[in-house]
């Protein structure tokens, strides 16, 4: 049987976005995997490198249930237009101060800062948006082809990364991502307007009680809480991407060319799973095989830590994005079908914190175990404990064993959207 056309790219405004969004993300993960070589060109202390996951969690934690609660009552396209915006801006910042030679740690720092703040209202009003341009039935084939949108990029971007710092210089990087925010600009202008459902009542003020309210729907619905808890774990525990670095340089031997292939392998297997859950009609016993692929996330991430040959590096990582891909396709459709979408903003600024705190705060907790232990250890140590905590959250929530992707949907809103 041929590869088809997947049902989702049927529907022009869901195409514009997704096309968009490649095109952003490729650039994002070019200047991310930059910022790591461009601390470690300025100091080789492993702990500067966790310092970035700082900079990246704080605003996430402090803005992210009001970027929520913002999504749920406000233009998800508008704000989606000022957050791409000021990302773009931040982008052009560092590519001045890099270009002036005078660029140092904290501006780097604080200039992250900033990006996150911008990050934290634009996912839950990006995420929040997908199911509003597409029917239900194919909103899981929409998260596959996001996830193949950002896992191309996640190769394009790192792959280039390494290409244009060895031949044009660092601010360039920065210059050329500041550049490819426009193409999901150009997407939000050209979809026009899109409904939103907004619940009219006092709690659909943006308020402390309308925060609550979304809070409070995660903890009364375990399926979601699970799969949220299981996210921040894991990739808290297996978050090895700040070291790519030092383990590139200082294990591997290798230079900025490799280092960027190097951080283009994860994406290289997550785009292949992808691709394949892309082609299925449906999938079946999800919680089994969500569960499954996170204990492949932390084996796969242990054997990275042993390789001292690229080819073993590059394999395992590989296997650390496939198995990451099909866990995101699989919770991302569990929570988007089973949240309302007048509560959806909210419910994905709360996860936000889950699946971004978990690596950001990961790589604060991988930067000072390196100090201390050596990056290597930092990594294996990691991967243990996030197969440990597979088995831990598999035995408190059985819920999540048993979800098989039947059950009852309860989001609504965008049945009669029509494909062109």
């Amino acid at each position: 049987m041929g590869l088809h056309i997947p049902p989702s790219l049927h529907y022009r405004r869901f195409r514009l976005l997704w096309i968009g969004l490649g095109i952003s993300i490729a650039g994002s993960q070019m200047q991310l995997w930059s910022l790591f070589w461009h601390i470690r060109e300025l100091t080789d202390q492993p702990i500067a490198l966790g310092g970035i996951g700082l900079a990246r969690i704080v605003p996430l934690v402090v803005f992210s249930l009001i970027g929520g609660a913002i999504a749920d009552v406000t233009n998800r396209r508008k704000v989606m237009f000022l957050t791409q915006s000021a990302m773009a801006l931040v982008a052009v910042a560092l590519g001045l101060l890099t270009l002036s030679g005078s660029i140092s740690l904290w501006q780097i720092y604080a200039l992250t800062a900033v990006q996150a703040v911008a990050a934290a209202f634009d996912l839950p009003a990006r995420q929040a948006l997908v199911p509003n341009l597409l029917p239900p039935k194919d909103l899981p084939n929409a998260f596959s082809m996001t996830s193949i949108a950002f896992q191309t990029g996640s190769i394009v971007g790192p792959a280039l990364s390494g290409l244009v710092i060895a031949s044009l210089g660092l601010q360039w990087v920065y210059f050329i991502n500041a550049f490819t925010y426009l193409a999901v600009i150009w997407a939000l202008l050209a979809m026009g307007s899109v409904h939103q459902e907004v619940q009219r009542t006092s709690k659909s003020l943006v308020s402390v009680k309308a925060i609550q309210e979304g809070v409070q729907f995660i903890i009364g619905h375990p399926i979601i809480l699970s799969t949220m808890l299981m996210d921040f774990i894991a990739t808290f525990f297996s978050s090895a991407n700040t070291l790519m670095p030092i383990i590139a340089r200082d294990v591997l031997k290798v230079g900025p060319v490799e280092y960027g292939w190097l951080s283009s392998a994860q994406s290289i297997g997550a785009m292949v799973a992808a691709v394949v859950i892309s082609q299925l009609k449906e999938i079946r016993r999800q919680g089994q095989i969500f569960l499954i692929a996170v204990v492949f996330f932390g084996a796969a991430t242990v054997v990275f830590g042993f390789a001292r040959s690229m080819l073993v590096a590059m394999l395992a990582l590989i296997v650390v994005g496939a198995s990451d891909s099909v866990s995101t396709i699989i919770r991302n459709t569990i929570r988007q079908l089973q949240t309302p979408d007048y509560i959806r903003g909210r419910m994905v600024s709360v996860n936000q914190i889950f699946f971004a705190g978990g690596p950001q705060l990961g790589e604060i907790e991988a930067g000072v175990v390196a100090q201390v232990f050596g990056a290597p250890l930092a990594v294996i140590s990691g991967g243990i404990a996030c197969v440990v905590a597979v088995a831990a959250i598999a035995r408190r929530w059985p819920v999540l064993r048993e979800y098989n992707g039947d059950e009852p949907v309860l989001a609504g809103g965008s049945a009669g959207i029509p494909a062109d």
